[in-house]
């Protein structure tokens, strides 16, 4: 009886953490172009100052562009980089901005970044964001 139970654990286990990771790409297209000009509008206002108009950052602030910044992020999600800047940007007043900007924002990160574009928003909702994987390469 103890080993049905310890397999039947193993299999209930297995199916929750398979439901847990990530089932779509940074390389599937999740932000519209829209999406991006808004968020570069976004950037601009609330992250250009210590980032850089150009996203390559500044003494005070680390590049939101180029490898570097692909490479801190391959392996995470979505999700986790959504959740990072949202609840740490603007650096003197985190959180302060609507859900939806900062979901803006990253649209235009990634697009800087050279992930594709597709049809549907990038969802605002950290959740969602977690399914998707943040990879460096396809």
């Amino acid at each position: 009886m103890q080993r049905i139970f310890a397999l039947v654990a193993m299999v209930a286990v297995a199916a929750i953490a398979a439901m847990a990771q990530p089932t779509a790409s940074v390389w599937e297209g999740i932000y519209t172009e829209a999406q991006a000009a808004r968020g570069s509008d976004g950037y601009g206002k609330s992250c250009a100052a210590c980032h850089g108009a150009s996203l390559t950052g500044t003494g005070e602030a680390p590049a939101l562009q180029g490898a570097q910044f692909v490479s801190d992020f391959n392996g995470e999600t979505v999700g986790d980089l959504f959740d990072r800047i949202r609840t740490t940007m603007p650096q003197d007043n985190p959180a302060s901005l609507p859900r939806d900007q900062y979901a803006d924002i990253l649209a235009f990160l990634l697009k800087e970044n050279g992930f594709p574009a597709g049809a549907k928003e990038l969802d605002r909702r950290s959740e969602y964001l977690k399914a998707i994987r943040f990879e460096a390469s396809k």
